[in-house]
């Protein structure tokens, strides 16, 4: 199965545990998550997440998926089945490099025919996506 990744890593001046509060708390994501709102669900493992997907040039979605892998302060995973041949992965990655300094991540990755062909029409909007989501982020702790 083809494979489509589109991901922005950025530094944080910030330790892990403030950048974790901010992505554990689902529905504070309105707070600082420009594209990713209204978010709902159980960080667990299984656990439901939804969220209002508001990526600018593409229509507004709710998105209803599946939480993959979580690790406190670390990570946040969750997948979505998008159709027969479309699958979808968002997540949230975070590596302290030293106390109070952090690298955060975020990306998109998509499965199947076509999802492949979803990232090769949307690729600059979802890099617009990853991009806003990391500014955002950065901008959110270190205020």
């Amino acid at each position: 199965m083809e494979t489509a990744r589109i991901e922005r890593r950025i530094g944080i001046r910030a330790p892990a545990d403030r950048i974790w509060d901010l992505v554990a708390d689902l529905p504070g994501w309105d707070r600082w998550n420009p594209v990713e709102t209204a978010a709902e669900g159980t960080i667990a493992y299984g656990g439901p997440i939804s969220l209002t997907e508001s990526i600018p040039d593409l229509p507004e979605r709710r998105v209803a998926g599946r939480v993959g892998e979580w690790q406190p302060l670390t990570q946040l995973v969750w997948f979505e089945k998008r159709g027969l041949w479309f699958n979808s992965m968002r997540y949230f990655e975070i590596e302290e490099l030293e106390a109070g300094s952090c690298i955060f991540a975020n990306g998109f990755i998509f499965s199947g025919l076509r999802g492949e062909m979803y990232f090769d029409k949307h690729r600059a909007k979802l890099r617009g996506a990853v991009d806003a989501i990391a500014d955002a982020m950065k901008a959110a702790v270190e205020a």
